[in-house]
């Protein structure tokens, strides 16, 4: 058996966990897990990264007690968020959380010096204010001085492979998520670097998925009590793990929901599609292993029912996620509708008297129960789906007959089964740990290729259960859908 410790970093939480490989069956073991999240800090959300890194050593550390051998690392992590390094490579300060006020505007001045639709023509990627791209912007607006500074960007996983190993890489699938890049090419724009001037020498080289980056430095293989353990650059953005591990008939016609803060809904196929049509829908062009594309939709996720749980708690409530999601089961259907891709749902605090707000004025009833209101999301959740697979096979002109929905949201079944209901389509929901899989087997099968593409999939079908999802109530969703697109403005 090889052993593999997968370093997985969510918007939530932070986890160090072990995947053991025999005889095509994965094993996965969490070793440590920690708290993570934004931290108030001279009036903006920010990283601790000096907290994160040192819950990851934690995490390596009890790792490498526990198992006798450990083969390699990969780390995985949410995407655009990055670090910004000097000229002695240290952190130019505690980078900025992608939910910072700080993009709110920067929208517009970006398009003066690049139009909205001439940008997505160069990148493929669904334009975002929390993209990496808007964050240097407003970044060297606010801190002309340490902009000036700036020697290397390191997005998330990047830095803590830095850290690991002293080696400056940026990793593919997640500097894909920047909006930096052609994804025609799979390289960095230098045409746009031009536009906007950004200093192209900041960013380092490009590492495919699969590629050893290095050795854990002597160091920290000390203070961790291990050996000088390899380290891979995995498909470190989390939805390219995921993706890379969802298994999948290759005789249907599928698309994927990982689904989780973020809820990521797309298509795989071989070459970017630019073109008005995707642009119009903003569809977005992201990369995976194997040189894949990932076509898809960032839509905000169970990120509200996350924020309401939030504040109902620090107000005396002591609700789990299964609690609300019983609540809402309790709850009567379709009596109102939100769009969870309204901006008013973008920033963290006070969800609930956010929702209230929107449905006042929407001019629906506001007067809901904790119950009703997570209801009501889960509900908005379906429709979006709904919405995006006709869009997407709009776009690939193919009939989409099966959905396979991973991460920690497919436990919900009750979303899951609203989303076939929905949609129209079968529902496949797991695994739930489909990022970690991923990024466990991109390490134990190394380069990318489609053998080994087939591999990672075969072994995660062989290893994890699964729970499939028909359509039972279609009329009337269909019936309802009318009325929810005339409310939110679809």
């Amino acid at each position: 058996m090889s052993y593999h410790i997968a370093v997985d970093l969510g918007a939530e939480s932070g986890r160090v966990m072990v995947g053991g490989l025999q005889n095509d069956r994965l094993t996965l073991r969490e070793v440590y897990r920690f708290a993570n999240g934004p931290i108030d800090y001279e009036d903006s959300l920010r990283w601790d990264v000096d907290l994160i890194w040192n819950e990851i050593l934690h995490g390596i550390t009890l790792a490498c007690s526990r198992f006798p051998e450990i083969d390699s690392i990969g780390v995985n992590t949410w995407g655009v968020d990055h670090v910004l390094l000097d000229s002695k490579q240290q952190p130019l300060g505690l980078p900025y959380h992608y939910r910072d006020a700080r993009t709110d505007r920067i929208e517009e001045e970006v398009f003066e010096m690049i139009p909205k639709d001439e940008l997505y023509r160069l990148t493929g990627i669904q334009t975002m204010p929390l993209n990496t791209l808007f964050q240097l912007i407003a970044f060297r607006k606010q801190h002309p001085n340490m902009f000036e500074k700036i020697q290397t960007i390191l997005y998330m996983p990047d830095f803590i492979n830095y850290m690991l190993t002293g080696e400056l890489y940026n990793e593919y699938t997640i500097a894909s998520t920047s909006q930096l890049m052609d994804m025609r090419t799979g390289r960095y724009s230098d045409h746009l670097f031009d536009i906007l001037n950004i200093p192209r020498h900041i960013f380092p080289p490009l590492i495919a998925p699969g590629k050893e980056i290095g050795h854990i430095k002597p160091d920290i293989a000390k203070r961790c009590g291990c050996n000088i353990i390899p380290v891979f650059a995995v498909a470190s953005h989390d939805t390219a793990s995921a993706v890379a591990a969802t298994p999948a008939d290759p005789t249907t016609n599928r698309a994927y929901l990982s689904s989780g803060t973020w809820s990521l809904m797309g298509i795989e196929i071989s070459d970017a599609i630019i073109n008005e049509g995707t642009n119009t829908l903003q569809l977005t062009n992201e990369g995976g292993y194997n040189q894949t594309i990932r076509l898809l939709k960032n839509l905000a996720g169970l990120w509200l029912v996350q924020e309401c749980r939030r504040d109902w708690n620090a107000h005396g409530y002591s609700y789990d996620y299964s609690d609300l999601t019983t609540m809402a089961s309790n709850a009567k259907p379709f009596q109102a509708f939100i769009d969870p891709e309204d901006r008013a749902f973008f920033s963290p605090g006070a969800m609930d008297q956010r929702i209230r707000d929107y449905l006042a004025r929407t001019a629906q009833n506001n007067d809901h129960d904790h119950g009703q209101i997570v209801r009501i999301i889960l509900e908005g959740l379906a429709f979006r789906y709904s919405y995006v697979i006709d869009k997407l096979e709009h776009i690939s002109g193919k009939k989409i007959n099966v959905l396979h929905i991973v991460g920690g949201g497919s436990q919900n079944e009750l979303l899951n089964q609203m989303t076939a209901d929905a949609t129209g389509i079968k529902v496949i929901s797991g695994p739930v740990e489909a990022t970690v899989c991923g990024n466990v087997l991109v390490q134990a099968f190394g380069e990318a290729s489609e053998s080994s593409s087939r591999q990672i999939r075969s072994v995660v079908a062989n290893s994890f259960p699964f729970k499939t999802y028909h359509p039972s109530d279609r009329e009337q969703w269909q019936r309802i859908k009318p009325k929810f697109q005339e409310i939110c403005g679809y």
